[in-house]
């Protein structure tokens, strides 16, 4: 029997940092009706809540570094949950540059390196690039899955997910979409086989795969607009 639903966002629900689709949310309407709904991000609690466009939902942002409740009363989302952990940005800096410099992404615009409260991201085009040029970049993935064992290896006290449309995300351990999804099902009293989760970036390195891989059932979503599908094979309306 299934109890909770657990999503991811970009890729699954919605294009990469695009504002969830009328017909998406129409759908986790319906579903909320039946099932307890959760969202489970790489990024933080409130960009995935605007860009969700307020629906109400607990979300756990950050590969589980924060966590908020959907407040019902307020209609808004309270941060219960929130882990900084400390970096070196000087020995970030460095070995990013290593790495830019060792596969030839030298040329980018912005920043070298995003810091978030906790988390690094190495955009490869750059903090500041188009995302126009993002989702052309690395469709398939394939140009991250060349580097992600040197990115590993580069940062070996993290977690190294391919994130995003030309990133990686560097979490500190034990982060990870798993464990964060694991925790809250402890809290919640929910057992795994209980969880349903939809997720697009199961492959190697992706962020969902650590959860692809484990007991909790997955449903593989292959592009956002395939959600509906995915629902309806799934027997779930």
């Amino acid at each position: 029997m299934t109890t909770l639903l657990a999503f991811d966002l970009d890729g699954t629900l919605t294009q990469y940092k695009t504002p969830l689709s009328a017909v998406n949310r129409e759908i986790l309407t319906e579903l909320s009706r039946k099932y307890r709904l959760v969202m489970i991000s790489g990024g933080s609690c409130i960009r995935i809540f605007e860009q969700m466009k307020r629906f109400p939902i607990d979300i756990i942002g950050n590969y589980g570094m924060q966590v908020a409740r959907y407040n019902f009363r307020r209609k808004d989302i309270d941060i219960v949950e929130r882990h900084v952990v400390p970096y070196d940005r000087e020995e970030t800096e460095s070995r990013i540059t290593i790495l830019r410099e060792k596969y030839g992404f030298t040329s980018y615009k912005g920043d070298n390196v995003y810091y978030g409260s906790g988390f690094i991201v190495f955009p490869l085009l750059g903090t500041a690039a188009s995302i126009q040029d993002k989702l052309i970049f690395d469709p398939d993935r394939q140009k991250r899955r060349i580097l992600y064992e040197e990115v590993c290896k580069t940062f070996p006290e993290y977690n190294v997910f391919i994130g995003g449309s030309s990133s990686f995300d560097i979490v500190p351990r034990p982060f990870q979409k798993y464990y964060a999804l694991s925790k809250y099902c402890r809290e919640e009293n929910i057992p795994p086989c209980e969880v349903l989760f939809f997720g697009d970036d199961y492959g190697t390195g992706g962020n969902d795969e650590s959860i692809y891989l484990s007991e909790i059932p997955f449903v593989k979503v292959d592009g956002y607009e395939k959600f509906p599908s995915a629902v309806c094979n799934a027997n779930l309306l």
